[in-house]
């Protein structure tokens, strides 16, 4: 739709605030990382320019990489396997089973806990001598794989990311409300046709919801995946021996040397990741408009049943 002259400028009046404070807050801030990555600057003497040495100093770094590593597996685990798992929740849930007001609660509750709270938490049950994973492998005989499962070096990543996965209240939250606009003729017609709830799942909501709270939800996953740092910092402080580093962590580590330099260039690299996951989840989504994305979710369901 073609706005009319008359209305641009109530239009830009509405639009210029929020332009503002993104400009001060967003575009200048990165403007400024991108120029410091090529200083040499501890932030109190005159900063020197490097070019690009910084950024070569990166690619030399094994823990960098493996900090960039760990930030694309987060990633990926958060897009395709905790949002899976909220869906799954989201769908069953929004069925309206019995009990299903205290199961949205309970599975929500994590969300409104600190980080660093749930961190030390399970920093206290992955307790090598008193916690309470190896208290039950002890309990039901299992004493012999029993380990320190944050200072080995094969435990100590997955145990940092595993349980953060199951916390998959808030991305659920956002698909249960999603799923509650769509229109219920939709489900009626395939009652009507035979269909069984797997299969009003798979042919109707998940089409239905896949351009909108999906796609939504897997963006902010991965997001979250590429700025994890409380955790790691809590369990791990990113070892032993830089196996569960984050580009965050080693960037903070780095401000903490005060190589403000390098870590501009570790900030730089991961908004360079950041837009290339965007980028690559919103093309793996593309697809048609919503009306026609019904239409194909109707048709599916339909052969699917023949």
């Amino acid at each position: 739709m073609k706005l009319e002259r008359s209305d641009r400028g109530p239009l830009m009046a509405f639009l210029l605030p929020a332009i503002i404070m993104m400009v001060i807050f967003f575009v200048i801030p990165v403007i400024y990382v991108v120029v410091v990555s090529f200083l040499k600057w501890n932030g109190i003497s005159a900063p020197i320019v490097r070019g690009f040495r910084n950024y070569l100093l990166l690619y030399k770094d094994k823990s960098f990489a493996r900090s960039v590593i760990n930030n694309v597996i987060w990633a990926l685990v958060a897009g395709f396997i905790q949002v899976p798992l909220a869906m799954v929740m989201a769908i069953i849930l929004s069925r309206k089973p019995r009990g299903w007001k205290f199961f949205r609660t309970v599975y929500f509750f994590p969300q409104v806990i600190s980080g660093i709270a749930l961190a030390t938490l399970w920093r206290a049950i992955y307790s090598a001598d008193t916690g309470l994973l190896n208290g039950l492998l002890r309990a039901v005989g299992l004493g012999h794989v029993a380990r320190d499962w944050l200072g080995t070096i094969e435990t100590a990543f997955p145990s940092v990311l595993i349980y953060w996965v199951f916390y998959i209240g808030y991305y659920m939250v956002i698909m249960m409300a999603d799923i509650t606009t769509i229109d219920t003729s939709y489900y009626e017609a395939a009652v009507i046709d035979g269909a069984t709830d797997f299969q009003q799942a798979i042919y109707i909501t998940i089409p239905l919801i896949k351009n909108t709270s999906l796609l939504t939800c897997i963006t902010l996953a991965s997001v979250m995946g590429l700025r994890q740092f409380e955790q790691v910092y809590m369990l791990t402080n990113g070892g032993p021996a830089n196996t569960t580093s984050t580009i965050v962590l080693y960037m903070y580590k780095k401000m903490q040397d005060s190589n403000y330099g390098l870590a501009s260039a570790s900030a730089v690299i991961l908004i360079i990741v950041g837009v290339i996951f965007i980028v690559c989840i919103r093309k793996l989504f593309e697809g048609r408009g919503e009306k026609a994305q019904q239409r194909k979710a109707l048709r599916m369901a339909r052969r699917a049943l023949k």
